[in-house]
């Protein structure tokens, strides 16, 4: 496990591997044995609670951000992140994939960008 020092920052580099380290093991795990792996228990549950899960994790996240604890927030989103991972693995969608659409969506207003998504749902 590498230790970083979050004053000093992290390159574009140091950020990805750790995502893809991350991803790599999340996938590995997902059929490991649910009696050692809590993701894998999580797998073995199904989509609904691995949804549940994230839904819970962002509500913390949102909860730390308006009590105003820095370090609570920097956990709770990592949480996030961690179980949002968990669910795209749950459907088979990769990081890659979602860093493919926020790369489309760069330069776009939000507005005009949630107006298209909206224009295309009618």
């Amino acid at each position: 496990m590498t230790t970083l020092d979050p004053a000093a920052g992290l390159s574009h580099g140091d950020v990805m591997d750790i995502l893809s380290r991350l991803e790599t093991t999340l996938a590995s795990r997902k059929t490991a044995d649910p009696e050692t792996s809590y993701v894998a228990q999580l797998h073995a549950r199904g989509l609904p609670v691995i949804a549940r899960k994230l839904g819970e994790e962002s509500i913390e996240a949102v909860v730390a951000a308006l009590s105003g604890d820095r370090n609570e927030l920097v956990g709770e989103a990592a949480d996030v992140i961690f179980h949002l991972l968990v669910l795209l693995a749950a459907r088979d969608i990769t990081l890659d994939e979602v860093l493919a659409e926020l790369a489309r969506r760069e330069g776009l207003s939000g507005l005009d960008e949630k107006a298209s998504r909206t224009a295309k749902d009618t």
